[in-house]
């Protein structure tokens, strides 16, 4: 292999790793940058993530999920040497990109995504309308069905109507804790 097929100009690129070994992967990346003298060759490394809403027994609570399961981005001169390092570390199961060459990942999908990473403040997405049936999937009325009577985005709540011993009730609950019947 000679070095002339690559670009060594500085790029980031996708690494596909076994689902579950981001992290790991990661972090194996940034010992070798410190421990093989490479920090002149990669740059960074970030597993993307953002923070999302997630309702845990009957309580809302704020993650951080992986936006791209099984990917790491490598900032990085791409190099035999730089290919060989990142291709032969453990978790690691390819580069992204056609055949044997790593495709780099465009500056504008970089932009993209850390703009992504960086929102602080999770977005409500209520995918339902009013006078939708949906079905309850958590909380104390877990099971029932209801019309959507009203839909608060800023706070991600909706108002069900439930039919309870022959009469509808109204019942505020999480976006979260409701899916389509």
């Amino acid at each position: 292999m000679s070095s002339k097929r690559y670009d060594d100009s500085q790029q980031w690129y996708a690494i596909h790793t076994y689902s579950g070994y981001e992290e790991k992967v990661a972090e194996s990346i940034r010992q070798r940058i410190n421990g093989v003298d490479m920090a002149d060759k990669i740059f960074d490394v970030i597993v993307p993530k953002e923070k999302q809403i997630q309702i845990r027994n009957g309580k809302r609570k704020i993650v951080e999920a992986k936006i791209f399961q099984g990917y790491v981005l490598v900032e990085m001169k791409l190099t035999d040497e730089t290919w060989y390092i990142i291709r032969n570390t453990p978790g690691v199961t390819g580069f992204v990109g056609a055949d044997t060459t790593p495709t780099p990942v465009s500056e504008k999908e970089i932009a993209k995504i850390k703009k992504r990473m960086g929102v602080e403040e999770p977005k409500h997405q209520i995918d339902f309308a009013e006078g939708e049936i949906v079905s309850i999937t958590d909380g104390p009325f877990k099971g029932f069905d209801g019309a959507v009577s009203e839909i608060d985005a800023s706070k991600g709540t909706l108002k069900v109507m439930v039919s309870m011993f022959g009469r509808d009730t109204p019942v505020e609950l999480d976006a979260l804790q409701v899916k389509k019947a």
